[in-house]
């Protein structure tokens, strides 16, 4: 298992996902992505991509105005 950490801080709808996307393309079945945004748009946009493919959000944390998303890899598609 790895932790890739994606920073996404500073970038709007699309770029958060976007970054997901890429993030998930390099990952493997047990890895954890934890990635950083500030676009507040990333709580639902995080959801729904799991939703979709099968991962696991494990958790969304905000603070002062960041979001700190966890996603456990469990569905490479």
């Amino acid at each position: 298992m790895a932790v890739i950490n994606v920073d996404s801080r500073g970038s709007a709808c699309p770029g958060p996902v976007t970054d997901l996307v890429r993030a998930y393309k390099k990952a493997n079945n047990g890895d954890i992505i934890e990635l950083l945004a500030t676009d507040s748009g990333i709580k639902a946009d995080a959801k729904a991509w799991c939703e979709r493919t099968g991962n696991e959000l494990l958790g969304i944390e905000e603070s002062n105005g960041e979001y700190k998303v966890r996603i456990l890899i469990k569905s490479k598609k």
